[in-house]
């Protein structure tokens, strides 16, 4: 997570082992072209489609046909899609988890997995966040979000109880960024190939249920575009194809791969943007991590972030929309920070969710960022009465309680 000048990330192992690296990011001041975000469209060839049939919201039910969500793609000049004017076949209703299938992908065929990365920089174990997160919120996670680095073997035995417990089956969301040590293009040149097979080994042996990857989350602010740097858009997605096709030739085929975006419109104008995708073949989801700001106001304008300068940028949920038409949409990381001068602006921002989140039905997970000492504030969504008055309401609502959690 970012703030406007200076990039935090939260780092850590378990929450026992929470650090925070700070990195300056510059801020770009040239205008915003709207080809530079939509230009692969027209482009062919692997990795650059962003219309894989064989992934993404478009992918057929694992089980059976189940009930589908229909995205239109955002067309320049128009609004997002709007949510179908009917859900589950009957107006006005939801289908209920029963109704719902979840592809190989791990993609609800309606509605929206609900997750929680619990009570980040507390210093509480992950188990002993999540159960009190989940006492907060009133339900189960259907996604736990976790974090390692470098030479962690993932999932943890205590990630593994996570997943499989009494309460009910959960989604692991692990991000991993493999080096802190070594650039993007020696990744690439396999020299960290040693700990990539140590880790598929791990995997193979200890955890066969499907879980969510994401490699080396919000890169934009490390990127340097100097020559032979090591980090370029072009080396992250070399680095980012190379550690997922290793994995899966190690025998790891149930890892489901998450793009994650930072999802800023300054970094979005990069003229090296487009390049960091490393192609359909090696991403299932495409992730962002947004954040409220002082300039958001509402769901939309988190998801669709727009700011002075970059005028011609659609928002990202509409450039996701039309760049990878064909694949799911993880809001991989958000949180509303506290507002003192508005007290109950947490309880209008979740009620706010609540009544948009229908209207983006591209977006199939929403995982909340809960943790006092979020780098630019208080992401607790229970500060306040109303608050957690109404993100219990958002939590419980039945669009993101349509689809059961898979056994394996």
């Amino acid at each position: 997570m970012c703030t406007l000048n200076i990039c935090e990330e939260p780092l850590y192992r378990t929450n026992t082992d929470l650090r925070l690296i700070s990195r300056g990011a510059g801020i770009g001041g040239s205008r915003f072209v709207l080809a530079l975000g939509l230009g692969a469209l027209a482009l062919g060839g692997a990795g650059l489609s962003g219309c894989s049939g064989a992934s993404g919201v478009s992918e057929k039910p694992a089980v059976s046909a189940g009930v589908e969500t229909s995205v239109s793609p955002w067309v320049p000049g128009q609004p997002s899609a709007p949510a179908p004017a009917e859900i589950g076949g009957l107006p006005g209703t939801y289908p209920t988890a029963s109704a719902c299938e979840v592809t190989a992908k791990l993609i609800p065929s309606c509605g929206a997995w609900w997750g929680v990365a619990p009570e980040v920089f507390t210093g509480r174990r992950p188990g002993q966040a999540l159960k009190r997160a989940e006492k907060r919120m009133g339900r189960p996670a259907d996604i736990v979000h976790v974090y390692h680095r470098e030479q962690d073997l993932f999932p943890t035995a205590e990630e593994r109880a996570i997943a499989r417990d009494q309460v009910g089956n959960r989604l692991l969301l692990i991000n991993w960024k493999p080096s802190f040590d070594h650039t993007w293009a020696e990744i690439a040149r396999g020299a960290l190939d040693e700990r990539i097979d140590r880790l598929a080994g791990h995997i193979r042996k200890n955890f066969p249920q499907r879980f969510f990857l994401t490699v080396h989350h919000e890169p934009e602010n490390d990127v340097r575009e100097r020559p032979a740097s090591g980090m370029t858009a072009d080396d992250y997605a070399a680095m980012f194809r190379h550690v997922v096709l290793r994995l899966r030739q190690k025998g790891v085929d149930n890892a489901v791969t998450v793009m994650t975006y930072m999802g800023a419109p300054n970094w979005a104008a990069k003229p090296w943007f487009e390049k960091l995708y490393p192609g359909d073949d090696v991403v299932d989801w495409v992730g962002m991590d947004p954040y409220v700001d002082d300039k958001v106001q509402s769901f939309d304008g988190l998801v669709n972030k727009a700011r002075e300068g970059f005028d011609e940028w659609p928002g990202f949920y509409r450039w996701m929309q039309a760049r990878f038409p064909g694949k799911p949409v993880m809001v991989a990381e958000w949180g509303v920070f506290e507002r003192y001068d508005q007290p109950r602006f947490k309880e209008s921002f979740f009620t706010s969710v609540r009544q948009e989140i229908r209207d983006y039905p591209q977006i199939k997970a929403l995982v909340y960022f809960d943790s006092p000492h979020a780098p630019r504030g208080d992401t607790r969504f229970d500060t306040t009465p109303g608050g957690l008055r109404a993100f219990g309401d958002l939590a419980d609502d039945p669009y993101l309680r349509a689809a059961a959690v898979p056994q394996k």
